[in-house]
Protein backbone atom coordinates (compact mmCIF):
# COMPACT_ATOMS: atom_id res chain seq x y z
CA UNK A 1 0.00 0.00 0.00
CA UNK A 2 1.77 3.66 -1.41
CA UNK A 3 1.79 5.96 1.57
CA UNK A 4 -0.56 9.01 1.67
CA UNK A 5 0.01 12.07 0.43
CA UNK A 6 -0.90 16.14 0.36
CA UNK A 7 -0.51 18.49 -1.89
CA UNK A 8 -0.52 21.94 -1.59
CA UNK A 9 -0.19 24.40 -4.74
CA UNK A 10 1.37 27.96 -4.33
CA UNK A 11 2.60 26.72 -0.57
CA UNK A 12 5.84 29.02 -0.09
CA UNK A 13 4.38 31.93 1.72
CA UNK A 14 0.86 32.97 3.17
CA UNK A 15 -2.19 31.02 3.49
CA UNK A 16 -0.29 27.82 1.26
CA UNK A 17 2.30 27.78 4.03
CA UNK A 18 -0.03 28.03 7.06
CA UNK A 19 -1.71 25.31 5.27
CA UNK A 20 1.42 23.11 4.87
CA UNK A 21 2.31 23.56 8.58
CA UNK A 22 -1.11 22.45 9.79
CA UNK A 23 -0.70 19.18 7.44
CA UNK A 24 2.45 18.43 8.33
CA UNK A 25 0.85 18.78 12.32
CA UNK A 26 -1.82 16.84 11.40
CA UNK A 27 -1.47 14.54 8.38
CA UNK A 28 -0.88 10.94 8.68
CA UNK A 29 1.24 10.58 5.36
CA UNK A 30 3.81 13.01 3.31
CA UNK A 31 2.85 16.69 2.59
CA UNK A 32 4.21 18.23 -0.38
CA UNK A 33 4.92 22.29 -0.62
CA UNK A 34 4.65 22.78 -4.04
CA UNK A 35 6.32 26.35 -5.30
CA UNK A 36 6.61 28.59 -8.78
CA UNK A 37 10.00 29.53 -7.64
CA UNK A 38 12.53 26.34 -6.54
CA UNK A 39 14.62 28.81 -4.16
CA UNK A 40 11.53 29.91 -2.55
CA UNK A 41 10.36 26.48 -2.19
CA UNK A 42 13.10 24.98 -0.64
CA UNK A 43 13.23 28.62 1.71
CA UNK A 44 9.98 27.59 2.95
CA UNK A 45 10.99 24.11 3.10
CA UNK A 46 13.70 24.77 5.01
CA UNK A 47 11.89 27.23 7.82
CA UNK A 48 9.35 24.37 8.61
CA UNK A 49 12.32 22.05 9.05
CA UNK A 50 13.43 24.74 12.01
CA UNK A 51 10.18 23.78 13.48
CA UNK A 52 10.57 20.10 13.32
CA UNK A 53 8.42 19.85 10.24
CA UNK A 54 9.22 17.87 7.33
CA UNK A 55 7.24 18.59 4.62
CA UNK A 56 8.75 17.63 0.92
CA UNK A 57 9.25 20.08 -2.08
CA UNK A 58 8.24 19.75 -5.44
CA UNK A 59 8.51 22.39 -7.77
CA UNK A 60 5.26 23.06 -9.72
CA UNK A 61 3.75 26.06 -12.20
CA UNK A 62 0.78 25.77 -12.69
CA UNK A 63 0.63 28.49 -15.96
CA UNK A 64 3.20 25.44 -17.74
CA UNK A 65 1.46 22.31 -18.16
CA UNK A 66 4.29 20.49 -18.72
CA UNK A 67 4.94 21.40 -15.04
CA UNK A 68 2.32 20.11 -13.85
CA UNK A 69 2.44 17.23 -15.98
CA UNK A 70 6.12 16.34 -14.19
CA UNK A 71 4.57 16.57 -11.37
CA UNK A 72 1.32 14.46 -12.10
CA UNK A 73 4.07 11.43 -12.89
CA UNK A 74 6.14 11.74 -10.22
CA UNK A 75 2.75 11.26 -7.51
CA UNK A 76 2.58 8.36 -10.13
CA UNK A 77 5.85 7.21 -9.59
CA UNK A 78 5.94 7.47 -5.80
CA UNK A 79 2.37 6.74 -4.83
CA UNK A 80 0.22 5.77 -7.22
CA UNK A 81 -2.22 7.90 -5.90
CA UNK A 82 -3.41 10.93 -4.30
CA UNK A 83 -5.32 11.87 -0.91
CA UNK A 84 -5.35 15.70 -0.32
CA UNK A 85 -5.44 18.42 -2.80
CA UNK A 86 -5.35 21.89 -1.74
CA UNK A 87 -5.49 24.36 -4.43
CA UNK A 88 -3.93 27.77 -3.62
CA UNK A 89 -1.92 29.34 -5.99
CA UNK A 90 -3.39 32.37 -7.50
CA UNK A 91 -2.73 35.79 -8.46
CA UNK A 92 -4.30 39.18 -8.18
CA UNK A 93 -3.20 42.53 -9.44
CA UNK A 94 -2.82 45.57 -6.72
CA UNK A 95 -5.15 47.88 -6.49
CA UNK A 96 -2.85 51.04 -8.21
CA UNK A 97 -1.65 48.49 -11.06
CA UNK A 98 -1.25 50.76 -14.21
CA UNK A 99 -1.31 47.64 -15.87
CA UNK A 100 -4.61 47.83 -18.64
CA UNK A 101 -7.89 45.98 -17.79
CA UNK A 102 -7.59 43.51 -20.95
CA UNK A 103 -4.51 42.21 -19.44
CA UNK A 104 -5.43 41.74 -16.13
CA UNK A 105 -8.64 40.03 -17.25
CA UNK A 106 -6.76 36.98 -19.39
CA UNK A 107 -3.78 37.39 -16.77
CA UNK A 108 -5.92 36.49 -14.09
CA UNK A 109 -8.34 34.06 -15.37
CA UNK A 110 -5.34 31.77 -16.77
CA UNK A 111 -4.34 31.61 -13.28
CA UNK A 112 -6.47 31.50 -11.04
CA UNK A 113 -8.99 29.59 -13.32
CA UNK A 114 -7.84 27.92 -16.20
CA UNK A 115 -4.42 26.94 -15.02
CA UNK A 116 -6.12 25.50 -11.45
CA UNK A 117 -8.62 23.51 -13.98
CA UNK A 118 -5.20 21.91 -15.72
CA UNK A 119 -3.92 21.18 -12.30
CA UNK A 120 -7.42 19.49 -11.59
CA UNK A 121 -7.57 17.99 -15.10
CA UNK A 122 -4.06 16.41 -14.53
CA UNK A 123 -4.51 14.98 -10.58
CA UNK A 124 -8.22 14.10 -10.66
CA UNK A 125 -7.02 10.79 -11.97
CA UNK A 126 -4.87 10.20 -9.27
CA UNK A 127 -7.36 10.61 -6.59
CA UNK A 128 -7.69 7.84 -3.97
CA UNK A 129 -11.50 6.68 -2.58
CA UNK A 130 -12.05 9.06 0.49
CA UNK A 131 -10.08 11.99 -1.64
CA UNK A 132 -10.37 15.24 -0.74
CA UNK A 133 -9.80 18.29 -2.90
CA UNK A 134 -9.68 22.48 -1.48
CA UNK A 135 -10.56 24.57 -4.37
CA UNK A 136 -8.79 28.20 -2.45
CA UNK A 137 -11.63 30.87 -3.72
CA UNK A 138 -12.38 34.41 -1.88
CA UNK A 139 -15.18 36.28 -0.39
CA UNK A 140 -14.97 37.73 -4.17
CA UNK A 141 -15.65 34.31 -5.08
CA UNK A 142 -19.99 34.84 -4.44
CA UNK A 143 -22.02 35.63 -7.30
CA UNK A 144 -23.04 38.68 -5.47
CA UNK A 145 -20.22 39.83 -7.19
CA UNK A 146 -21.05 39.83 -10.35
CA UNK A 147 -23.15 43.01 -11.25
CA UNK A 148 -25.36 41.04 -14.50
CA UNK A 149 -28.81 39.44 -13.15
CA UNK A 150 -28.28 37.23 -16.45
CA UNK A 151 -24.62 36.23 -15.69
CA UNK A 152 -25.62 35.40 -12.39
CA UNK A 153 -28.11 33.40 -13.14
CA UNK A 154 -26.40 31.36 -15.99
CA UNK A 155 -23.63 30.87 -13.03
CA UNK A 156 -26.02 29.82 -10.58
CA UNK A 157 -27.80 27.34 -13.00
CA UNK A 158 -27.54 23.83 -11.00
CA UNK A 159 -26.86 21.77 -14.41
CA UNK A 160 -24.25 24.72 -15.58
CA UNK A 161 -21.49 22.37 -17.50
CA UNK A 162 -18.06 22.79 -17.57
CA UNK A 163 -17.90 23.46 -21.12
CA UNK A 164 -20.77 25.95 -20.56
CA UNK A 165 -18.25 27.79 -17.51
CA UNK A 166 -15.52 28.01 -19.68
CA UNK A 167 -17.02 29.71 -22.31
CA UNK A 168 -18.13 32.34 -19.88
CA UNK A 169 -14.98 32.80 -18.25
CA UNK A 170 -13.77 33.05 -21.86
CA UNK A 171 -16.12 35.84 -23.02
CA UNK A 172 -15.32 37.43 -19.78
CA UNK A 173 -11.87 38.02 -20.72
CA UNK A 174 -12.96 39.06 -24.73
CA UNK A 175 -15.60 41.50 -22.93
CA UNK A 176 -12.60 43.19 -21.31
CA UNK A 177 -10.38 43.19 -24.51
CA UNK A 178 -13.77 44.62 -26.34
CA UNK A 179 -14.14 47.26 -23.10
CA UNK A 180 -17.76 46.03 -22.36
CA UNK A 181 -17.01 44.42 -19.47
CA UNK A 182 -19.00 46.53 -17.57
CA UNK A 183 -22.00 47.03 -20.08
CA UNK A 184 -22.14 43.05 -20.08
CA UNK A 185 -22.45 43.04 -16.64
CA UNK A 186 -19.15 41.75 -15.70
CA UNK A 187 -17.90 44.35 -13.23
CA UNK A 188 -14.51 45.87 -13.01
CA UNK A 189 -12.63 42.84 -10.74
CA UNK A 190 -10.76 40.22 -12.77
CA UNK A 191 -9.16 38.64 -9.50
CA UNK A 192 -13.37 38.93 -8.79
CA UNK A 193 -14.66 36.82 -12.20
CA UNK A 194 -12.07 34.41 -11.84
CA UNK A 195 -12.75 33.42 -7.91
CA UNK A 196 -16.50 33.13 -9.00
CA UNK A 197 -15.19 30.66 -11.44
CA UNK A 198 -13.58 28.80 -9.62
CA UNK A 199 -16.48 28.75 -6.93
CA UNK A 200 -18.50 27.37 -9.72
CA UNK A 201 -16.28 25.10 -10.76
CA UNK A 202 -15.99 23.06 -7.91
CA UNK A 203 -19.67 22.69 -7.72
CA UNK A 204 -19.40 20.94 -11.27
CA UNK A 205 -16.28 19.08 -10.00
CA UNK A 206 -18.50 17.61 -7.02
CA UNK A 207 -21.18 16.64 -9.27
CA UNK A 208 -19.10 14.57 -11.34
CA UNK A 209 -17.29 13.35 -7.99
CA UNK A 210 -20.97 11.99 -6.89
CA UNK A 211 -21.06 9.46 -10.22
CA UNK A 212 -17.55 8.82 -9.95
CA UNK A 213 -17.16 4.80 -9.12
CA UNK A 214 -14.12 5.74 -6.29
CA UNK A 215 -16.17 6.10 -3.45
CA UNK A 216 -16.27 9.61 -1.43
CA UNK A 217 -14.96 12.02 -3.51
CA UNK A 218 -15.19 15.83 -2.09
CA UNK A 219 -14.23 19.16 -3.32
CA UNK A 220 -15.29 22.05 -1.56
CA UNK A 221 -14.66 25.74 -2.21
CA UNK A 222 -13.13 28.04 0.42
CA UNK A 223 -12.84 31.65 1.22
CA UNK A 224 -9.98 32.47 4.16
CA UNK A 225 -11.23 35.86 4.43
CA UNK A 226 -9.57 39.12 4.76
CA UNK A 227 -6.18 37.79 5.07
CA UNK A 228 -2.71 39.81 5.91
CA UNK A 229 -0.85 38.16 2.76
CA UNK A 230 1.42 39.51 -0.17
CA UNK A 231 -1.71 39.30 -2.32
CA UNK A 232 -4.11 41.85 0.13
CA UNK A 233 -1.10 44.27 0.47
CA UNK A 234 -0.89 42.89 4.16
CA UNK A 235 -4.10 44.99 4.81
CA UNK A 236 -6.37 41.92 6.13
CA UNK A 237 -7.27 41.96 9.37
CA UNK A 238 -6.83 38.06 9.86
CA UNK A 239 -3.57 36.24 9.66
CA UNK A 240 -2.59 33.44 7.35
CA UNK A 241 -2.96 31.39 10.43
CA UNK A 242 -6.47 32.22 11.06
CA UNK A 243 -7.02 32.06 7.41
CA UNK A 244 -6.15 28.74 6.66
CA UNK A 245 -8.67 27.34 9.10
CA UNK A 246 -11.50 27.39 6.53
CA UNK A 247 -9.59 25.02 4.34
CA UNK A 248 -8.31 23.00 6.93
CA UNK A 249 -11.60 21.66 7.78
CA UNK A 250 -12.39 19.94 4.46
CA UNK A 251 -9.42 18.11 4.14
CA UNK A 252 -9.85 15.25 6.90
Amino acid sequence: MSSRVAVVTGGNKGIGFCIVKFLCQKFDGDVYLTARDEKRGNAAVAELNKMLLHPKFHQLDIDDLESIRKFRDHLKQNYEGLDVLVNNAGIAYKHNTTAPFAEQAEVTVKTNFFSTLSVCKELFPLLRPHARVVNVSSMCGMLKVIPGQELRDKLNNPNITLEELVELMKKFVQDSKDGVNVKNGWGQSAYNVSKVGVTVLSFIQQREFDKDSRSDLVVNAVHPGYVDTDMTSHRGPLTPDQGKLSSLSHTE
